[in-house]
């Protein structure tokens, strides 16, 4: 939209922008959409101070295990479950990082497990902004939420406006 002055046709901003917030937990998202995960897709996204992404994961088997050997199942013995073997969302991001994580901010779209939440405290973030907490009853989750306290670790939970964020590969 426009004001007309004169002859010079002024503009305004965009209104409907992406926060700085719903940007980063859209990448966290649309970087959990690289799981192969059948039951859960995580994705994380870590930034600096000045709001660039040093970091990103998704869950997944580590770098040169094949998904299509390993087991995917979330029942039965254990050595044949996904849970051994995969690597979580927040550890990917760390281990992917390209700088030092000191002082900087995870974007989570599911709240950090207990082992995970030890990586983000001993790399040095300090604050921990996630979408879903749905496994907030577990003692694992209990433990993670304790373990980030007592290193004053900020956890947000973010709330958003907009239900979807949409992407289109056509003009």
């Amino acid at each position: 939209m426009g004001i007309l002055e004169g002859e010079v046709l002024k503009m305004s901003k965009r209104q409907d922008y992406l926060s700085w917030d719903e940007y980063f937990m859209g990448i966290a998202f649309l970087s959990g959409m690289r799981s192969k995960d059948p039951s859960t897709q995580v994705g994380a996204c870590i930034i600096d101070e000045d709001k660039k992404i040093i970091g990103i994961g998704y869950n997944g088997f580590p770098q040169g295990s094949s998904d299509d050997e390993m087991p995917w199942d979330r029942e039965g013995d254990f050595l044949e479950t996904k849970y051994p073997y995969v690597v979580h969302a927040e550890l990917n991001a760390i281990l992917n990082s390209i700088k030092s994580l000191k002082n900087c901010i995870i974007y989570v779209t599911h709240f950090p497990c207990n082992e995970c939440a030890k990586a983000i405290v001993q790399v040095g973030i300090k604050k921990v902004v996630y979408f879903s907490d749905k496994h907030k009853s577990l003692d694992s989750t209990k433990a993670s939420r304790k373990i980030l306290e007592n290193a004053q670790v900020e956890m947000v939970h973010l709330e958003v406006e907009k239900e979807e964020i949409s992407i289109r590969f056509k003009d």
